[in-house]
């Protein structure tokens, strides 16, 4: 299955007032093309791979597959039939600066992106889910 959306938008405060600024993702894309998927931010919830990621003018936006081999597969499928659609970022701040709204992230080390019921920005959304039809 084949999923794909926003992950972070750029200059949109999250519940924790953290705002990501446009290339804060370049250099981490670059070292790291493919990432893991997750639910819910559990290591040992692996649904798949994001397979290409990029920013754009409104924010970080991948596509990946859930891949019926890994343990989470299942449960993010079943996530993604109720509705589920929210994605969040696990990442290491590299660059950052303190304002008095929160902070402000200039460059990020991306380490997974997680399906999530409860996205920290809320606006990170998948907008799109479809199955693979492969021949045999």
């Amino acid at each position: 299955m084949i999923i794909e959306g926003y992950a972070a938008l750029f200059g949109v405060a999250d519940q924790m007032r953290d705002v990501v600024r446009a290339g804060a993702f370049a250099q981490s894309i670059v070292r790291r093309p493919r990432i893991p998927m997750l639910v819910e931010h559990e290591a040992r919830a692996v649904a798949g791979e994001w397979t290409e990621l990029r920013e754009d003018g409104r924010g970080l936006y991948l596509r990946g597959e859930i891949r019926d081999a890994c343990r989470g597969a299942a449960r993010a499928k079943r996530m993604l039939a109720r509705g589920v659609d929210g994605l969040s970022i696990g990442f290491v701040p590299l660059v950052q600066h303190r304002t008095p709204g929160g902070r402000v992230l200039s460059e990020i080390d991306l380490l997974e992106v997680s399906i999530v019921t409860h996205p920290m920005q809320p606006q990170a959304r998948l907008n799109l889910a479809r199955h693979l039809s492969r021949a045999a």
